[in-house]
C-alpha cells in the first residue's frame, strides 16, 4: 500500500512499500529485481510483454529480466562504452543511449543483434536519454546543446543518418556538468519535455526547430532530475541522489505543470530512471554513491504507480 503525507503545502509525499501486484494468472509478481554483481544499471525500458531490459553504465551490456519470474539473462553484451537511456518499440527494438560513446544504437529485442549504429559526437559529449515519437527517436547529450533526431521512414524503417538539431531560447547550456538528462513527450504529443539536471528545470522542446521554453511548475525545482516517464498527463520525474520519484500534472501542451506527489522507498539506492508495467512503476538503482567492484549487487525495485 501507499501512505500518504500531507505536507504544509499541500504538497502529497508517498512512501511507497511492495504491492502485491499479480500477473494476468494472479501469481504475485516480484518487487525486487536482481541485476548481475557489477552490472552498474542505468536505463530501463519494459516491453514488449512483461519483459524489462537494462543497460549497463560500465560495459554497454544489455539485460533482459522477466517482470512475471524475476529470470534474467545477457540479450547483448558488452561495447566498451555505457548503455544509458532506453526505450522499445512495437517493432521489437531497442533504442540504446550511448553516454560518452557520444553514440547509439538499435537492438534486436529478439537476438540481440545490432541493426543500426549512430555516431553522433565527440568529446565533450554525454548522450544520456531517448525518447520514441511516431516519426523518430529524440537522444539529449547532456554536455552539448542539442538533440539528436534519428527520423523513422515509412513502416518506421531505421535510416542511415541523422540530424542535429541546436536549441534555442531558455535553456542554457552549463560547461562541465550534465545538463538535459531525461526526455519524454508532451500529453499532446506535438513537442518534447526534458529536464535539466544540473538546475533542475524542466524544458518544453519544439522538435521541428530547436526552441525552448521552461515549463512553469510554480517554482519547484527538480534537482538531480534524471529519467523521465509520461503516463496520460502526468510526468514522473526521477530525482536520483535523492531517492525520490515527482509526480507532475502537465496541462496537454506542457506549457504548465503542476507537483502533484513525490515518492521514496527504503529500497531506493539512487534509481536513476523509470518504466512502468501495470500500475507498477520499476526503477533501476544505480548506486552512484557506492563504489562499483565486480562484486557489487544491484538491483531494480517495483514501486505502486501514483
Amino acid at each position: 500500500m501507499v501512505g500518504l503525507t500531507l505536507a504544509a503545502t499541500i504538497m502529497a509525499t508517498l512512501v511507497a512499500t511492495p504491492a502485491a501486484a499479480s500477473s494476468p494468472g494472479h501469481r504475485p509478481l516480484p518487487t525486487t529485481l536482481d541485476l548481475p554483481d557489477g552490472f552498474q544499471p542505468e536505463g530501463i525500458a519494459i516491453g514488449p510483454g512483461p519483459f524489462a531490459y537494462f543497460g549497463s553504465r560500465a560495459d554497454g551490456r544489455i539485460y533482459r529480466v522477466n517482470l512475471v519470474s524475476g529470470a534474467g539473462s545477457e540479450l547483448s553484451p558488452a561495447v566498451g562504452t555505457a548503455s544509458l537511456g532506453l526505450k522499445t518499440d512495437g517493432r521489437g527494438r531497442l533504442f540504446v543511449a550511448g553516454g560518452g560513446g557520444g553514440n547509439a544504437r538499435v537492438i534486436d529485442l529478439r537476438t540481440g543483434a545490432v541493426l543500426a549504429a549512430y555516431q553522433f559526437a565527440t568529446a565533450p559529449t554525454f548522450v544520456n536519454d531517448v525518447v520514441l515519437t511516431d516519426s523518430a527517436a529524440y537522444f539529449t547529450d547532456s554536455r552539448k546543446a542539442v538533440l539528436y533526431k534519428v527520423a523513422l521512414g515509412k513502416h518506421r524503417r531505421l535510416p542511415s543518418s541523422f540530424t542535429t538539431i541546436a536549441l534555442t531560447g531558455d535553456f542554457v547550456l552549463t560547461p562541465d556538468v550534465n545538463n538535459l538528462n531525461g526526455i519524454a513527450e508532451t500529453p499532446d504529443g506535438k513537442a518534447l519535455v526534458a529536464v535539466q539536471s544540473n538546475t533542475g528545470l524542466l524544458f518544453r522542446i519544439d522538435p521541428r526547430t530547436g526552441a525552448t521554453t521552461r515549463i512553469d511548475v510554480g517554482g519547484t525545482l527538480f534537482t538531480n532530475g534524471d529519467g523521465l516517464l509520461l503516463a496520460g498527463r502526468t510526468l514522473y520525474v526521477v530525482q536520483n541522489r535523492l531517492n525520490t520519484v515527482a509526480a507532475v500534472e502537465l496541462d496537454r501542451a506542457g506549457r504548465t505543470g503542476e507537483l502533484r506527489a513525490t515518492a521514496t522507498d527504503p529500497r531506493f539506492d539512487v534509481p536513476t530512471t523509470v518504466a512502468r508495467f501495470g500500475n507498477r512503476l520499476y526503477l533501476p538503482n544505480a548506486r552512484f554513491t557506492t563504489t562499483p567492484t565486480p562484486a557489487t549487487p544491484y538491483t531494480a525495485v517495483a514501486i505502486p504507480a501514483f
